[in-house]
């Protein structure tokens, strides 16, 4: 893999998105459900802000529970020496950029759709973040199964 991982066994992955109140936190908490008992999971934005109630919602109802999620800033979190940054937005993917400048992770940006720019009825909306769900969720297990 070009992403510097390649032939070593990723310990920690840190999910960054733009405001850690949608995209990181769907992709902590199904990384967490799936691999949490080998791999230390977390995620942060670069503006935090509110966790998003459609994101609580569309993780409810496969099982993952959002709704203690308190989003952070990468200044916030406890543990900062991951292996893995997995940027979910670009103004994350170039924050990330920057912090491995002082820091030995790996960068994979995974260019994610932002399901709050969809405007429609709660049904449409809610459609949208649950495709942004399933297509994280499709990703993490491909990407992480190999390590189980």
């Amino acid at each position: 893999m070009a992403d510097g991982t390649a032939g070593r066994r990723i310990q920690s992955v840190l999910f960054m998105c733009a405001l850690n109140a949608v995209r990181s936190p769907m992709a902590e908490g199904i990384a967490r459900h799936y691999f949490g008992r080998s791999l230390y999971v977390a995620s942060a934005g670069v503006r935090p802000d509110e966790i998003d109630p459609f994101t609580v919602a569309v993780m409810d109802e496969i099982g993952i529970d959002l709704a203690g999620h308190r989003p952070q800033s990468l200044e916030e979190l406890e543990d900062t020496g991951f292996d893995l940054i997995v940027t979910l937005s670009p103004e994350a993917h170039h924050r990330a950029m920057e912090l491995t400048r002082t820091m030995a992770a790996a960068v994979e940006y995974w260019p994610t759709f932002d399901p709050t720019a969809v405007q429609g009825s709660r049904d449409q909306r809610l459609d949208a973040y649950r495709s942004v769900r399933d297509g994280l969720r499709k990703r993490i297990v491909e990407r992480f199964s190999s390590q189980k």
